[in-house]
């Protein structure tokens, strides 16, 4: 029959696997927190008691969530840095601030997708938006971020993936082309790091509208356009991806999730998109 006490024993590591592990005290900074996934994760790790380094080029919006923020954690410290992640102005305010030398987590979100139209037809100032945020802009600040985790001795680096990195589609050719680059940046940067105590994450989410700017700014404003993108289906909302980033950083640290390919019950696919009628 064995030993019973040795099965209780069993019994209870099987429990403490469902046990999260605790991020208090840590810093995490994270870039486009000025809405979406970005908002929604500094939330997320502000409730697990992490210290804030916010980032995004709307000051006002970072000044907003830094108060509620604070009103709701006053014992967490939260830095505001206004500036755009592909721009020079940022890194060294970084830097004469320090704060590169004291970042724990970096979750580098900030991107965007803008405009729909096909090879052939796109606005070249669109294309190099979205490759100058999506990948320089997202390299760039990993990079500066990973050296100093090195130098610290470990680290865990999130970034905002898609499933268009993972599944190109018409009209998405520039942005799915940046996300692809972005998705094999992270790769690369795992097989770089992963001697170096550095935990390697990114996060593919699929449709993602309640609590995002996404479409709006895709669509360059055109509200009955970003509406229509969620129009019958119950899409994924901003707070749900920070979650599953909490998840992902909650883990042992012997654990590493290197993919979170995160999609709504209704969609199996780029493209596949279930509507209710």
């Amino acid at each position: 029959m064995g030993d019973p006490a040795v099965k209780a024993q069993e019994w209870d590591t099987l429990f403490d696997l469902v046990q999260e592990v605790p991020i208090a005290g840590r810093t995490a900074l994270i870039s486009g927190c000025s809405a979406g996934i970005g908002k929604a994760t500094a939330c997320a790790l502000a409730a697990a008691d992490c210290n804030l380094v916010l980032v995004a080029r709307r000051k006002e919006k970072l000044d907003e969530l830094a108060a509620q923020i604070k009103s709701r954690k006053p014992d967490i410290s939260v830095t505001v840095v206004a500036g755009d992640v592909c721009d020079k102005a940022l890194y060294d305010e970084l830097r004469e601030q320090r704060i590169l030398e004291r970042v724990d987590i970096l979750v580098a979100n900030a991107g965007l997708a803008v405009g729909k139209d096909p090879v052939g037809e796109a606005n070249m100032d669109d294309w190099e938006r979205m490759m100058s945020a999506n990948c320089m802009g997202a390299f760039r600040l990993i990079n500066v971020c990973v050296a100093e985790m090195v130098k610290r001795g470990g680290g865990h680096v999130i970034a905002t993936g898609s499933v268009a990195g993972m599944e190109p589609y018409e009209g998405g050719s520039v942005y799915c082309a940046s996300k692809f680059a972005l998705h094999a940046f992270m790769k690369s940067l795992r097989y770089e790091t992963y001697a170096k105590n550095i935990r390697v994450t990114v996060l593919a989410p699929g449709l993602v509208g309640e609590g995002t700017e996404f479409s709006e700014v895709r669509f360059k404003g055109d509200a009955n356009k970003a509406v229509a993108t969620y129009v019958g289906v119950k899409e994924l909302r901003a707070s749900d991806c920070a979650a599953q980033i909490l998840w992902a950083l909650r883990q042992p640290s012997h654990v590493n999730i290197e993919l979170l390919h995160v999609q709504p019950t209704a969609q199996g696919g780029a493209t596949r998109v279930h509507r209710n009628s």
